[in-house]
């Protein structure tokens, strides 16, 4: 029986953090969105944006999800915890992080569904 990517479970998460202004954050959640998530969703085996809106600004996190280190750096380079920030991250964001957090999942239960927007 050959494995198929439905087979295949994450051992790796991969965890972007931005924020921007409350004013800038609608139009960047749309801009994240297209440029940001689109293309991971072809390469990671799952990939979620989560936003908080608070006083005066917004954060985002997107946690991409890996069957391994290697296959993380065939998307993300040879150093994977380089941030490759888009083309107009500097017109939204409030600072420009240089690297993702990486973390092995250690549990994981449940489903996290595809609320696609």
């Amino acid at each position: 029986m050959t494995s198929t990517a439905k087979d295949v479970r994450p051992t790796i998460a991969r965890v972007w953090r931005g924020r921007t202004t409350a004013a800038k954050a609608d139009e960047y959640a749309g801009y994240l969105y297209e440029h940001g998530i689109k293309p991971l969703v072809e390469k990671a085996l799952g990939v979620q944006m989560l936003r908080e809106d608070r006083a005066g600004e917004s954060e985002f996190v997107t946690i991409s999800y890996w069957e391994s280190v290697a296959a993380m750096s065939r998307f993300a380079g040879d150093d994977p915890r380089r941030i490759h920030h888009l083309e107009r991250d500097a017109e939204f964001l409030i600072e420009l992080r240089s690297e993702v957090q990486i973390l092995d999942i250690v549990a994981s239960h449940g489903t996290t569904g595809d609320p696609s927007p």
